[in-house]
This record gives structure tokens, C-alpha cells and sequence, in this order.
């Protein structure tokens, strides 16, 4: 729990007939993380392989899912081959694109249909002869609409030259038919025109009328609609029954690409190939074992410690319990412990719960983040992926600051800030009584926190070998004689100048520190023996400014531990102002009084919430994790191959 997993070297000499079997399971049981194979001894990296084919195959498959519509299936029950995916694929894209050509085809025709029947709008009734132009030589006639408004400028302007039968009003466009002699047909144009007539062109359709037309295209708008949905059935059916054949040959073909590119890390040799890796210490003996039993025990496997290999080079891998994850995301979102680091989760949730209800210290706003985060806990434990672990997480989270925030709330007597519960507290509400004392006991957890944080970096520098900076660093043991010899100065300070020590106490607890500060750079670089990149004055240059910070640096963050006392006094007082205002409506309405004291507490909720959230994670990172927490390590990243074993 305090550190990392132990991780071994893996180094693997193989037959090149078996490599490929090897790191198919390897692949599957998800427990390596493969790294570049030395090339000594006449090993040579394997050569660049192409990777289109697979690439290929993955562009077919989402091509395919695109034009059914279906979404990605997570995983088959079998592996397809990629040597058979063309085989598989080819039906199915036929299949696909013979339908669509079918549905394709069927919306252009619709289209024309509905055009025609968007012309014959309003003459479905009527009984024009659509070729009438050919058989009415003396007579011309428009049919269109215009602003009904328009209808009674038009009779009086057309007079009894022509003759106008108006038909259907929609919308306020009024259709007409317009008749007139060959003779008047440039006087009723004109007077259309200004009228703000449109024209509607009718389909050419000989023989028909414009009722028989209009019931035609209808009857084929309909049996289009019901072909349309015969298609998209087996459209959607064709999805169905080829979704496990597409989810096959796609993680076939992400499994032979992610191992054409694992294989471009193998060092090998005419008849042999160098497999190596980073391996968890608790499967190590297993996986030696898989590999003996796929090879025959034609193999020789060196599995050693990692010792005299750098830090940053060794991957890390973090196993916490279910009730720690939450947490450890919070230190991964700060960085990954380097391999020989101290583990902080453990300490990060303590204290992260314990600033976030001092904070936040209300019991029946506690109670309904734990009931939140219950709900999202229980949500998120029903899905698989990777959404539904982050919802768990934080629901999780959200029930632990709950609990945190209720029982800090009992000890204000802090009930959704209700006034007349608060004679039930423990202690008392932060805003009463001298709140200089909340204060001194924020300070006091902060005094806490920091030299916790000297403490593991004095663990960390030991653990790496750095026995100088244990020592001599600022976060060292010397800082740890300065941090709790200032401490006991300024505590004790009339005791100590009573007795004459005050002298030997500031030489002693603060300028002997300061000078082992100062001179832990010049002795690092006088053991470099000359092969330092800077010279020892520069060094001394360097270490005074860094001792000088660090006095302000412990000034700052034991001050900065303050925060806790304010925002605990924030969070009473934006209760008890809501609960002010409510009392002053309360005699003119009862409604808006509750009102306001709801509002409050959802205002309380989200934002001092969001607040106390935030500042308890500063004060982790900057005021904690920056006395002993580089974050500089790496991830352990295994390989593995998409397939229903991993």
C-alpha cells in the first residue's frame, strides 16, 4: 500500500517460429510491458513491418458500421482470422452496397414524386386536362397563387377579358386558374405580374388530369414509403446479424496490429529472437511457466531485479483497494510516484477527508452528498468501461467527503444551518465563540501535514541512496531541526530567553540548518570530482537562493493551512446570512422565507462544496506533495491484445 509493485526484469531468448505464439500470450494475459531487446551478441532489431493490411481491414469494417448505422460491438465471442477477413467482409459489402443502391434509388424517385405532388398542390379536385396546352390552340390559361389579399385587385383589374377560378386558400396564398384568349393573354400576364402571381409549372403528363395524376402519385409516394421500410428492416437486420462477424475480424485486426508493432521491440538473430520486458514479481513465476510450456522449454528466460537501473526508467504499477481508487486518481492526476517513491494514496485520503468536513462541516448537507455519491457509486459499479469505474470513483468520493462533512457538522451543530439546532453541537458553530482557536488548530493540522511531508521525503532520499540530501536538503533532516526548532522558538520563546538560550537555540535550530542547506549542492558537485556541470560557486550560488526560499517556503505553507479556518467560517456564515434574509420575510410570506433557506443550501452545496473540494486538494499538492512527491514517474503499461481473455 505504501509503495508501488515490485517489478522484475524479463529477458527472453526464443525460437523465431515460436516468437509470434509467445507474444500472442503474453498479449492475452495482459501482464508485460515490452521494451526494446538489447542488440548485443549480434541481435539485431526487427525490421520496420507494414501494418497496412491490418489498417485496411479497420477502415472496411468502420465503413461498413457507418453505412448500417450500428455502433462498434465491444467484443465477439470468437476471433476471426485476418488471413479469412477478405472472405467474410466481401458478402457483407455487397450485400450492404446492393441495398443502399436499392434505397438510393427509391429516394431519388420519392423525390420526384413529392415534387409533382407539391405542383398539384390545391388541384387534387380538379379535373384539368394536363395536356390541354396541345388541344387548346384559342385558348390560354396559368393556374398558380398569390397573397389572397391580392384576389379582389386582381377581378377588378381583370375586368371580363378573362375569367378567374379561384380554388384552395393555405396559408394565406390563394390558388387561382386564369383563363383569357390567345388574343388578351399579354394583358392577363401583365396584370398577374403585378399582382405577385406565381406561376405553378404543371408535369407534362398526357391523357391525365390533374386529379388523376395527383391520386397516382400518391398511391406511388405510399409504396415507396413501404419499400423504403422493407429496406431500412433489412438494412438493420443485415446490422444485426453481421455485427459479431465485424466485431471478430476487427479485433483480429487490432490484435495482429498491436503485434506487428510489439514485434518491431524484438532484437533476433538468424534462428532466434530477444524478448524484454517489465513484469510484475507476483506473476513472474507464472509467466515463466506459460512461456517454458508454448516453447517446449525451448527458451532461456532471466527474470532479475531492477537494481542499479534508474527510477524513471521503471515502469509503476499501483494496486489499491476498492475503497482507496478514489483517491489514488487524485494522485495520478498530480503524477505517477517514481518506482523507489513512498506511495502517498493512503495519506492523501486522510487528510483529503478530514480538510474537506472541517471545511464544509454541515450534517444534513453531509448526508445528502453521501446519498449522491452512493447514487453515482452504485451507477457506476453497473457499467464496465472505463466511464463507469470514473462514475464509481466518484461517487465514492462524494460518499467519503459526505461522511467527513456530516460528522464535522455535529461537532458545529450544523444541521442545514438550521439556528435552533445548533445547542446540539459538540463543540461549536466555527463563526461563535473566539474563532482565532479554530484557527490555531488549522494551523496545528497543517504543522502536521508538513512535517509528515519531511518525514517521507527524508524515507525517499534514503530509499534512492541520496544519503547527502537526507541529510543536508531542505526537506531533510536539517529541515526537519529547522521546521520543529522554529516551532519550539516561537512556542517557547519566553522559557528560552528566561534561561539565557535563546542565542544557542537560533544557532543551533535555524542558522546550522541554514548552512547544511547551503552547502548540500557544493558537496554534491565536489563528489562529481570535477565531472559536475557547474563549478562549486555556482553551486554555493545556487544552494544560498534555494535556503532562502526555503525559509519562506515553511513560512507559506504552515500560514497557508489558515485556509481551512476561513473557508470553515465561510461556509457558517453564507449559511446563517440566507437565514437572515429569510427572517426578515418570513412574516410577509412563509413560502419565500423557506425559499430563500433552500436556496441557501443549495447555493452552500455547490458552491462552498466546489471550494472546499478545490482548496483541500491544493493544499495536498502544493503545501503535502511538494515536500517529498516528485510525480515523475511512469505508468506500467502491458501489452495486451483485444480479445474476450483480456
Amino acid at each position: 500500500m505504501f509503495k508501488p509493485v515490485a517489478m522484475l526484469r524479463l529477458n527472453a531468448l526464443v525460437l523465431s517460429r515460436d516468437a509470434r505464439k509467445v507474444l500472442t500470450e503474453l498479449g492475452r494475459r495482459g501482464a508485460v510491458e515490452l521494451t526494446r531487446a538489447e542488440t548485443a551478441n549480434g541481435a539485431t532489431p526487427v525490421q520496420s513491418a507494414d501494418t497496412s493490411r491490418c489498417d485496411h481491414l479497420l477502415n472496411r469494417i468502420a465503413e461498413l458500421r457507418r453505412m448500417l448505422q450500428s455502433s462498434s460491438s465491444s467484443s465477439s465471442s470468437s476471433i476471426l482470422a485476418v488471413e479469412g477477413a477478405d472472405e467474410e467482409l466481401r458478402p457483407i459489402e455487397e450485400q450492404t452496397a446492393a441495398l443502399l443502391k436499392k434505397r438510393q434509388i427509391l429516394l431519388q424517385q420519392q423525390t420526384e414524386t413529392s415534387a409533382i405532388c407539391d405542383q398539384l398542390t390545391g388541384l387534387e379536385g380538379l379535373e384539368i386536362p394536363l395536356d390541354l396546352r396541345g388541344r387548346a390552340e384559342f385558348l390560354h390559361f396559368v393556374i398558380g397563387t398569390l397573397p389572397a389579399e391580392n384576389l379582389d385587385r386582381l377581378r377588378a383589374e381583370i375586368g371580363s377579358t378573362s375569367i378567374l377560378l379561384p380554388q384552395s386558400n393555405d396559408g394565406g396564398q390563394q390558388t387561382i386558374i386564369a383563363l383569357a384568349s390567345r388574343q388578351n393573354r399579354t394583358q392577363l400576364d401583365a396584370v398577374l405580374d403585378r399582382s405577385s402571381f406565381r406561376r405553378t409549372t404543371l408535369p407534362d403528363a398526357s391523357g391525365a388530369t390533374t386529379a388523376s395524376l395527383s391520386a397516382e402519385k400518391l398511391h406511388e409516394k405510399e409504396i415507396a414509403a413501404e419499400e423504403l421500410g422493407r429496406l431500412d428492416a433489412e438494412l438493420r437486420s443485415l446490422a444485426g446479424s453481421s455485427s459479431q462477424t465485424l466485431a471478430g475480424i476487427e479485433q483480429a485486426a487490432l490484435a495482429e496490429r498491436r503485434l506487428i508493432e510489439a514485434e518491431q521491440n524484438f532484437g533476433r538473430t538468424e534462428t532466434t529472437s530477444v524478448l524484454s520486458g517489465w513484469i510484475p514479481a507476483s506473476r513472474a513465476s507464472e509467466i515463466e511457466q506459460h512461456v517454458r510450456e508454448i516453447t517446449s522449454n525451448r527458451c532461456a528466460i532471466a527474470i532479475e531485479s531492477p537494481d542499479g537501473i534508474p527510477d524513471e526508467e521503471i515502469p509503476v504499477l499501483l494496486e489499491q483497494p476498492r475503497w482507496l481508487r478514489p483517491f489514488a486518481m487524485l494522485v495520478t492526476a498530480f503524477g505517477f510516484p517514481k518506482y523507489r517513491e513512498l506511495e502517498p494514496t493512503l495519506f492523501l485520503a486522510i487528510s483529503y477527508v478530514l480538510m474537506f468536513g472541517l471545511m464544509f462541516g454541515d450534517a444534513g448537507q453531509g448526508a445528502l452528498l453521501v446519498l449522491g455519491g452512493l447514487i453515482a457509486f452504485l451507477r457506476g459499479r453497473q457499467r464496465t468501461n472505463d466511464k463507469g469505474q470514473m462514475t464509481a470513483n466518484v461517487g465514492l468520493l462524494l460518499l467519503y467527503a459526505g461522511v467527513s462533512s456530516a460528522v464535522f457538522g455535529v461537532i458545529y451543530g450544523s444541521y442545514f444551518g438550521l439556528p435552533q439546532l445548533k445547542h446540539f453541537a459538540i463543540w461549536h458553530d466555527p463563526i461563535e465563540g473566539n474563532p482565532i482557536n479554530l484557527m490555531y488548530a488549522a494551523i496545528a493540522f497543517g504543522i502536521v501535514m508538513i512535517s509528515l511531508g519531511i518525514v517521507l521525503n527524508i524515507v525517499n532520499r534514503f530509499r534512492r541512496g541520496d544519503v547527502i540530501g537526507g541529510f543536508l536538503d531542505k526537506f531533510g533532516i536539517a529541515g526537519v531541526v529547522f521546521y520543529w526548532g522554529a516551532l519550539a522558538i516561537l512556542a517557547k520563546s519566553a522559557a528560552i530567553q528566561t534561561r539565557g538560550l535563546m542565542p544557542w537555540a537560533i544557532m543551533i535550530f535555524l542558522a546550522l540548518p541554514v548552512v547544511c542547506w547551503i552547502l548540500r549542492e557544493p558537496i554534491h558537485v565536489l563528489r562529481e570530482h570535477g565531472h559536475a556541470e557547474k563549478g562549486v560557486g555556482l553551486a554555493f550560488a545556487e544552494s544560498a537562493v534555494e535556503a532562502f526560499e526555503g525559509v519562506l517556503v515553511y513560512l507559506a505553507n504552515t500560514i497557508s493551512f489558515v485556509r481551512l479556518a476561513a473557508y470553515a467560517m465561510s461556509h457558517a456564515a453564507l449559511l446563517m446570512a440566507f437565514f437572515m434574509m429569510a427572517e426578515s420575510v418570513r412574516h410577509a410570506t412563509a413560502t419565500g422565507s423557506i425559499a430563500i433557506i433552500v436556496l441557501g443550501n443549495v447555493i452552500a452545496i455547490v458552491l462552498e462544496g466546489v471550494i472546499a473540494a478545490v482548496q483541500a486538494l491544493r493544499l495536498e499538492y502544493y503545501e503535502f506533495f511538494g515536500k517529498f512527491f516528485s510525480g515523475g514517474g511512469r505508468a506500467f503499461r502491458p501489452f495486451v491484445l483485444w480479445s474476450p481473455t483480456t
